[in-house]
């Protein structure tokens, strides 16, 4: 098929798994894999093959950039002691356990190591597209280890690869790797994340600013390639790093610019990923022979199993250095340990793997094995996305792991800190910038305005949260109490918000105006009223605010504008420290800086923010 023909397919593929999975009540991805394997039973389909230098080079930079970009770094530095034995540890238990089974039910052991690297290593995609609905702090944990365990499963490969065509392989090398892997993957990740640094700062254009962020994250996987490190870990750590400096070199409308068009392309490339695993999977069934079809699937669902058991196990072995919390009972551990295990999905980098084999030897004989590590490959995943991907609900619910407030009580802590900040501020921010003691007092009815607001909604949501603790206690003592409102989260609209003052408007017909009017409208239009002519509306703006003997209106108005971009930069300086000194998490305190953004774009006006 040509490209063209492709690149429609793929698009409606997509958007028919978009408007069935909200119907279906199931996850767009596997959606989109079924679908996949659908058009696979289609012989010319079948044709279309997905090269591993796609996934590796196309996809896998643009989509880790965005999932570290949404990693919080203070959940990575906090969850240091569980991250750092399963992106490791876990990875070569698991490949190793893979190649045990693989081996005993007729694989060769090279074949099977590197089958076993392949499936090792939970798939960052995956598990942000499928575990949202696991607690804050399980979903950051998880996402966290995806990112980083790449670079062992890509060490185990590249020995295994070595091992499969006869070459020799020494303790010393075995290190050299694993040091150059993960040392040479930070390092390329810290090197183009400082430049970036230095040229973003340096830039006010939205475009380019933008344009310089998309060129991150293939730099970064670039320089670690030619290296020969890991450059799966130059990306997350290029990601990381650039997310947390961001907010000071960057301007508010290339950042909401960003936010808007990075989720897109994202889930762009995530679905057709989805659609060419499903046609991938069919065209490597169709390549095997019937008579090796059973063995193959017994393989399949053997390694999927062992990959359950040795996680789990894992998790159990390790729990009493985890660090679990105090009040953190057996069954409660337990059943983390179950939703942790399953959702662990694996994804595009295990197929990457896998079809990364080489087809023949230095010699020119067939690599053994082979076509047993892509089918078993592209099976696991298969099982991983569609029994898993269903269950992880179920068995969250069953899990009923303790509810985590955290994020919206720190929300809330924010929002208050930044508002009374700037309230305090707000006589040094109005003599600095020259604003009338007019224009200042306004600001403060409003700031205060806005900070009983935010006390309200933290009372309201501590009483939601009383009384759903109450409901539940009743609930356990056989009482039938009534189910308690959830906790509100921040940023829903109240029905008795206090809304901003307006100019009153007044929409009348002239054929009631006539020609002539009232002594009153006289004298508002002494005072300032405004006609305006429309057909046949006459619109008249009242306001009486307006007073020609004193400061011009357009004038308070620049000054009302300085002191609101003053009052925000305030903010958003409280805001980062707060960051800084880890009392806000990264994910609370760039969601508030998305409302600064949009308010400091209001502020200044769309003819001055659009470049």
């Amino acid at each position: 098929m040509q490209g063209l023909e492709i690149t429609v397919l793929l698009g409606l593929a997509m958007l028919v798994g978009t408007v069935l999975a909200p119907r279906l009540r199931v996850a767009t991805p596997l959606v989109l894999l079924v679908i996949g394997l659908a058009l696979g039973f289609i012989p010319e389909l079948r044709q279309i093959e997905l090269p591993p230098e796609t996934v590796l080079l196309l996809f896998l930079p643009v989509m880790l950039f965005r999932e570290a970009w949404t990693t919080s770094l203070r959940s990575v530095r906090r969850s240091l002691r569980y991250i750092i034995p399963m992106s490791t540890l876990l990875v070569v238990a698991s490949a190793f356990a893979v190649a045990g089974v693989a081996t005993w039910m007729g694989v060769p052991w090279e074949a099977a190591l590197v089958l076993g690297a392949a499936v090792a290593p939970p798939d960052a995609t995956a598990v942000a597209a499928l575990g949202r609905l696991l607690p804050a702090k399980t979903f950051m944990k998880l996402k966290a280890e995806s990112l980083t365990n790449d670079g062992t499963a890509l060490v185990l490969y590249a020995i295994a690869v070595a091992l499969l065509l006869g070459d020799q392989i020494t303790p010393l090398q075995i290190t050299g790797m694993v040091l150059l892997s993960y040392l040479g993957g930070a390092a390329a990740g810290i090197a183009v994340a400082v430049l970036a640094f230095f040229a973003l700062r340096r830039m006010q254009s939205t475009l380019t600013i933008n344009l310089t962020l998309v060129l991150v994250p293939f730099l970064a996987f670039l320089i670690a390639e030619i290296i020969e490190a890991s450059g799966v870990l130059a990306v997350v750590f290029a990601g990381l790093i650039v997310a947390w400096v961001s907010p000071r070199i960057t301007t508010a409308i290339s950042r909401r610019a960003a936010d808007a068009t990075w989720p897109f392309g994202v889930y762009l490339l995530n679905g057709a990923l989805f659609v060419l695993i499903g046609l991938e999977v069919q065209l490597v069934l169709h390549e095997i022979s019937p008579s090796e079809i059973g063995i193959l699937l017994l393989i399949t669902v053997a390694a999927w199993v062992a990959l359950f058991v040795v996680r789990y196990l894992f998790q159990w072995l390790f729990s009493p250095f985890s660090r679990p919390a105090a009040s953190a009972s057996r069954s409660l551990r337990h059943r983390s340990r179950v939703v942790s295990t399953v959702s662990g999905f694996r994804g595009a980098v295990s197929l990457a793997i896998a079809l990364s084999v080489p087809t023949v030897t230095a010699a020119g004989d067939p690599v053994p094995g082979r076509d047993a590590i892509v089918f078993v490959t592209a099976g696991v995943i298969v099982l991983t996305l569609l029994v898993q991907g269903p269950l992880l609900p179920v068995v969250i619910r069953w899990a009923k792991l303790p509810s985590d407030d955290a994020a919206i009580e720190e929300y809330e802590l924010a929002e208050r800190a930044i508002s009374g900040a700037a309230l305090a501020a707000l006589d040094e921010l109005a003599v600095e910038h020259g604003v009338s003691d007019r224009v200042r007092d306004r600001a403060r009815r409003e700031g205060y305005e806005r900070l009983e607001l935010a006390n309200a909604r933290a009372v309201a949501r501590q009483r939601a949260a009383e009384e759903r603790d109450l409901a539940e206690l009743d609930a356990s003592l056989g009482d039938d109490a009534p189910s308690a409102t959830g906790p509100i989260p921040p940023g829903a609209s109240d029905e008795d918000d206090d809304r901003a003052p307006s100019p009153r408007v007044v929409s009348r017909p002239l054929s009631d105006a006539g020609g002539t009017t009232d002594s009153s409208a006289g004298a508002d239009a002494g005072a300032g009223t405004a006609r305006q002519m429309t057909g046949p509306f006459e619109m008249l703006a009242v306001s009486d605010d307006i007073d020609v003997t004193q400061r011009s209106p357009l004038l308070r108005h620049k000054e009302a504008q300085r002191l609101r971009l003053a009052v925000l930069d305030r903010k958003r300086e409280v805001l980062l420290r707060l960051r800084r000194e880890g009392t806000i998490d990264d994910l609370v305190a760039r969601k508030i800086l998305a409302g600064l953004d949009l308010e400091e774009i209001r502020a200044r006006g769309l003819d001055k923010t659009v470049e």
